[in-house]
């Protein structure tokens, strides 16, 4: 087990206006080398409850655990690397390289292992060494917010959180993003995201939460989140467009398997078809 919410709940306080309820009895666990997805409708919660999980908020009531022993809140960040929806406003050093050494460098590491770090999480993000030297802010939207997760990967977190992470960029930023937050997952990390994109939550999110006015409304498969034709309409949300248009030919009367995900998918579904091969039962 990573992390284990407890009846966890939080309330924004300001000495101008009452006590906001923003969360209330959230439980679940989250295991290592999950791939996590949060969805639900704006409003509902999904930014306060990440911030928990690295320690910028501690609950209001209920609890929070990180790992087999007692992690305190303060000491979340060196576990779990959190970005923010557009991390790449946070970039402020005289070249990408310091940017991204600002981190280590304040875990007080050796100056080597900085520079290492720095290098191995420049490279895993795919930024050449030509932009190492180059201010940040010479960089495409793209280039900025690769930089910017190469900023947590250089810590070396055990767990990888997310709000929103394609949010404004194009096919090709979005695709190099997807890739880095695979990656991170299939080298063992733990990947936790935030995202309105249906597509790319059908393509990533293994397990779905999904949130409604703070609350936990449900926990589960994505085969079985997107199944929930009523859950999904109530919440304001829609399947995958590769899952609509194959259930568009299913109701046409062509024997395919509507619960895919990607366009590698349904190509290879499709395919299936059209050789005459039989379904597999499940």
């Amino acid at each position: 087990m990573q992390f284990r919410l407890s009846e966890l709940g939080f309330e924004y306080r300001t000495s101008f206006s009452p006590a906001r309820c923003a969360l209330s009895g959230i439980s679940f666990d989250i295991q290592e080398g999950e791939m996590v997805a949060i969805v639900g409708a704006s409003g509902s919660g999904k930014t306060t409850l990440i911030q928990h999980l690295n320690g910028l908020l501690e609950p209001s009531s209920g609890s929070i655990a990180f790992g087999p022993g007692k992690v305190e809140a303060k000491d979340l960040f060196r576990k779990v690397g959190l970005a923010f929806q557009f991390p790449e406003n946070q970039l402020f050093e005289k070249n990408v390289f310091e940017d991204v050494a600002y981190g280590p460098r304040n875990l007080r590491l050796p100056e080597e292992d900085v520079a290492e770090a720095v290098r191995r999480a420049l490279s895993r993000v795919g930024l050449s060494e030509d932009l190492w030297r180059r201010s940040p802010f010479q960089l495409s939207e793209g280039e900025k917010r690769r930089a910017a997760i190469a900023g947590i990967l250089a810590m070396q977190p055990e767990v990888l959180v997310m709000d929103e992470p394609t949010s404004g960029l194009d096919r090709d930023g979005s695709d190099r993003i997807e890739a880095i937050l695979r990656d991170f997952n299939e080298s063992g990390g733990t990947v936790v995201f935030v995202s309105h994109d249906m597509d790319l939550v059908g393509r990533l999110g293994r397990r779905i939460l999904l949130l409604s006015s703070g609350r936990l409304l449900f926990d589960g498969t994505r085969e079985a989140f997107f199944s929930r034709t009523a859950l999904l309409r109530q919440s304001g949300l829609e399947t995958p467009s590769c899952m609509r248009f194959m259930t568009s030919l299913k109701m046409k009367g062509l024997p395919v398997n509507d619960q895919v995900f990607s366009v590698e998918e349904a190509k290879r579904e499709l395919m299936r078809v059209f050789r005459g091969e039989v379904q597999a039962e499940t």
